[in-house]
């Protein structure tokens, strides 16, 4: 694969994912710097890398000139092109979220659930919260006796988070952190001294998510959809990226395609990336998409699939 330009560079574990060696991709650099994008260039990674397709990964805009060249590939040699933000969405599902603020063509239909969607959701809602609590009531259990054991205080957490609309909700959990830590930080690190030895099991298998069951059934989280994020983040996040807020045109939810497709963030640029996926959500919402993340939801909790 040939990438015309840098405006996104593929991470290690998408490459991974799509089965991309490090041997079968090529970046060829555009810029007033380093105009390396030409023919002949072209020409002599096709011949000597074999490759398939090219992306047009730039943010200037492309010759003329190439883009004929690149329309005759496909008849001459079956080789095909698109732009980045097609191969993300089609390849990767995730929407590309450009650094530079000067487009927004890509927030082109992402809008809230229709009235159909929406009963929808809510079915799908209370038949996963019947058979979370039918299968998760010995976990229950055995998760409130293990917290009081190992770190005395309250068995659930409560913390503001911003729901539907940048409405502010309190998300409930099970507790994994001990309280009042002198160490603070927004992020969880590897090997957190906060974190007790039945958190730490509880947040590897998700059950540290079990009570959200109640804020699901007073309507403020789905069962699947965006991460609920802490207050204090989405204000930091507001301003590196400002079209962050998009994300909640819907409810949040206790897993979703975010989560299931993108390793745990600690930083602004993971937010970034993590949005990509909730924008993807949220603009191709269908009940098979559902479906997909409860399947990879359950694979990761019982280890046999994480990121």
């Amino acid at each position: 694969m040939i990438i015309l330009g840098v405006k996104y560079k593929l991470q290690k574990f998408e490459k991974s994912k799509l089965g991309i060696s490090k041997n079968n991709i090529h970046y060829i650099k555009d810029g007033l710097k380093d105009p390396d994008i030409t023919i002949e260039n072209i020409k002599s990674h096709i011949h000597r890398l074999k490759h398939n397709i090219i992306v047009l990964n730039m943010d200037s805009k492309v010759h003329s000139h190439i883009i004929a060249y690149l329309t005759s590939l496909q008849f001459e040699r079956d080789i095909s092109f698109c732009t980045m933000e097609h191969f993300l969405e089609t390849r990767l599902h995730k929407c590309y979220i450009p650094t530079q603020n000067d487009n927004l063509d890509f927030l082109y239909n992402i809008r809230a659930y229709s009235k159909w969607q929406y009963f929808q959701k809510r079915c799908i809602d209370y038949f996963g919260v019947f058979w979370l609590l039918f299968f998760s009531w010995p976990v229950m259990i055995i998760s409130t006796f293990m917290i009081k054991r190992q770190s005395p205080g309250k068995v659930l957490f409560r913390q503001l988070r911003i729901g539907k609309y940048n409405k502010n909700f309190e998300c409930i959990k099970y507790r994994s952190m001990h309280e009042n830590t002198k160490f603070f930080n927004h992020y969880t690190q590897e090997n957190d001294p906060r974190i007790f030895p039945w958190g730490n099991t509880m947040r590897k298998m998700r059950m540290d998510e079990i009570p959200q069951i109640i804020n699901i059934i007073k309507g403020e989280m789905h069962l699947i959809g965006p991460r609920a994020e802490w207050s204090e983040l989405v204000q930091k996040y507001k301003k590196d990226i400002p079209y962050y807020c998009q994300r909640h045109l819907v409810a949040p939810g206790i897993t979703g395609w975010a989560q299931v497709n993108y390793p745990y963030g600690a930083n602004v640029e993971d937010a970034r990336q993590k949005l990509m996926y909730d924008l993807y959500y949220i603009k191709y919402w269908n009940i098979w998409l559902e479906l997909k993340i409860v399947w990879k939801t359950a694979m990761i909790v019982i280890g046999k699939n994480g990121v």
